[in-house]
């Protein structure tokens, strides 16, 4: 009976990619979907057949989650709405409180028998579960309903901001969260955690920044305050992803704190800018990779590894690949960590500060090739800065600033930083097709300008003083980037043989379309591309444009306007056997989203919706 019931449940269980019930389609964040209804051939008769308003003219990008028919998504006022998945009708909506939630989605999880189904993200830094059929808070979980996400960090909860505004990943009975620590002194330390989606209770814990003993204490130094007890950061604020045959979780995490000048911890600083391979049961360590050594440039790990299967040396490899804020791309053995090709420890520039010491050398990936620009010099210049006494002062800035490559120092002169720390690949910025090796990313070229000064008393000793960096994106007066476009292209890689397939501008700026100045690439981009069987890519930007595209060319094979901007990962799924695609166009045309100096982001009401294509039905 119980090999009878097991065959049962196989059989009834969906194939690989072709649900959307976890934020970017699946455990493994593919960004992927193996229905093929809508292709190459028939993209172009889509239409929207429903949509949903948000209504509260606040700026969204959401994934939805859909499960047996039901979608969930964030609504009007930090709502969590459930609504019909064909229809768009509302089924429920469920109040939260006037903190953040996680706005970029959240996670869903059912019992084996189907009879307990919940709903798992943070609000205001307390996890919360509620029920997905009701959308009644759960009393049962932790306290009240809810978990204290800054309890067990060592610290005064009091001080603490903790919760990432990406959701966690849920595997088995653990749902596992990373965190966002803000960006200054003082900040939260980066722990992994894993809680029991029922109870609440904390399952395990990794400290990203070790603890006295742990594997990796002896890259910071630990005298005579232990760094895990000061130093913050070392955090996965952004996307993870689970290989679920093998239990490995796959966890990119982020600099540690201060960004930018590090006296106080000098050393590589595990576990900083690293891929960490996890057990997803224990969270034991099982391998780690480091992108970037003691990071003074903000160079976090921002976007979800990703899992593929690959032709390398005629064998098949399954393989993890990150890309980075640098415009690198990483690629290793999904089990050893090995990488496929080889990585290079080189020599960088020495830091000019006082007390800080630069890491000596930094790895380079022999391939792929990168994705992104990483020099940035007066040649680059824009050729759409009208101001002729504009021009002339970026070109001095640019000659008078250091700038010797992709790991110059910041310092007490002004540096140059390219792609920048807004720059490369950021959180949903990835997709693959798993099965034929094939990656795509989106990124930015978005250079900034850094310099430090001293903001506290002059103690004579580096490592108490405090720095912070005047840092500022290098943005022109028209509020567009100082480099010359495109400013976001779209890269397709072959990761059989680790090269680039193609690279396309990614949208264009509405007021240089107007005068016909085109391919210059979207600008600041908070975009995530969908790949499906059908042979297609599915993204969205700023322009207020969503578009198909060909894989294997990048061609443009449609497009059609919404009434606001697209930020964010749509959700492909199939009711009743039609396949559809649902947007979250929700987010501000302007060019700012981010208070810029300058130049402030804008807050004027976004008439936000989720809007649903597919094919036209069949006659009946």
């Amino acid at each position: 009976m119980a090999l009878l019931s097991g065959c049962l449940l196989r059989a009834q269980s969906p194939k690989p990619h072709t649900t959307w019930s976890d934020y970017g389609g699946g455990a493994d964040d593919s960004q992927y979907s193996a229905l093929n209804q809508i292709d190459r051939a028939n993209v172009i008769k889509l239409q929207i057949v429903w949509s949903y308003p948000i209504g509260d003219g606040n700026p969204y990008l959401f994934n939805p989650v859909v499960a047996d028919g039901v979608m969930y998504v964030m609504g009007k006022n930090n709502s969590i709405v459930a609504l019909d998945a064909a229809t768009g009708r509302a089924i429920w909506s469920h109040a939260n409180g006037r903190g953040a939630i996680t706005t970029r989605g959240l996670n869903y999880w059912q019992s084996a028998d189907g009879k307990d189904r919940r709903l798992l993200y943070a609000n205001a830094n307390f996890l919360i579960a509620i029920d997905a059929r009701t959308g009644q808070s759960i009393p049962a979980f932790g306290a009240d309903g809810r978990v204290d996400l800054r309890e067990g960090l060592g610290r005064d909860t009091a001080r603490l901001s903790v919760q990432s505004t990406t959701p966690g990943r849920v595997f088995e009975n653990l749902i596992v969260l990373g965190s966002a620590t803000n960006q200054e002194y003082n900040s939260a330390p980066g722990d992994i955690r894993a809680y029991d989606v029922r109870s609440g209770k904390l399952a395990w814990t990794f400290h990203t920044i070790p603890h006295e003993g742990e594997y990796g204490y002896e890259t910071w130094p630990n005298s005579p305050d232990a760094s895990w007890k000061t130093v913050g950061g070392a955090n996965a604020w952004a996307e993870m992803s689970v290989d679920e045959k093998r239990a490995i979780l796959y966890v990119p995490t982020a600099s540690p704190k201060y960004n930018f000048y590090g006296a106080d911890r000098k050393g590589a600083n595990l576990f900083g800018d690293c891929l960490l391979a996890l057990d997803v049961r224990t969270g034991k360590r099982l391998w780690h990779f480091q992108m970037v050594h003691h990071d003074i440039w903000d160079y976090d790990n921002a976007t979800a590894p990703k899992l593929l299967t690959v032709r390398h040396n005629g064998q098949m490899v399954d393989i993890v690949a990150q890309a980075g804020k640098t415009g690198f791309l990483y690629v290793f053995n999904r089990v050893t960590g090995e990488p496929i090709w080889p990585i290079e420890e080189r020599p960088v520039p020495k830091s000019e500060m006082p007390g800080e010491e630069a890491w000596p050398t930094q790895p380079f990936p022999a391939a792929p090739p990168p994705f992104a620009r990483q020099a940035f010099t007066a040649k680059d210049l824009s050729p759409f800065i009208d101001d002729p006494a504009e021009a002339a002062r970026f070109r001095d800035d640019i000659q008078g600033a250091r700038n010797e490559g992709i790991f110059t120092p910041p310092g007490l002169r002004n540096t140059i930083e390219m792609p920048g720390n807004n720059g490369g690949a950021n959180f949903s910025g990835a997709a693959v097709d798993p099965e034929h090796g094939a990656m795509f990313i989106v990124s930015k070229d978005f250079p900034a300008m850094l310099k430090l000064s001293l903001t506290g008393p002059d103690t004579g000793d580096p490592a108490t003083m405090r720095y912070k960096s005047a840092f500022g994106f290098m943005i022109t007066s028209s509020g567009l980037a100082a480099i010359k476009p495109p400013w976001t292209t779209l890269t397709a890689y072959d990761l059989n043989s680790g090269t680039i397939k193609w690279q396309i501008p990614l949208g264009q700026v509405p007021e240089l379309a107007a005068k016909g100045i085109t391919d210059t690439g979207a600008h600041f981009p908070k975009v995530g591309p969908v790949v499906t069987a059908g042979g297609l890519i599915f993204t969205g930007t700023r322009d207020r444009d969503i578009r198909a595209l060909d894989v294997d060319t990048g061609k443009e094979l449609w497009k059609a306007e919404v009434d606001a901007a697209v930020e964010g990962i749509p959700a492909v799924y199939e009711i009743a056997g039609r396949e559809y695609i649902v947007y979250c166009a929700a987010a501000r045309a302007t060019t700012h989203t981010h208070a810029i100096p300058g130049h402030p982001a804008s807050n004027e009401p976004v008439p936000g919706a989720y809007v649903a294509f597919a094919l036209p039905a069949p006659a009946k």
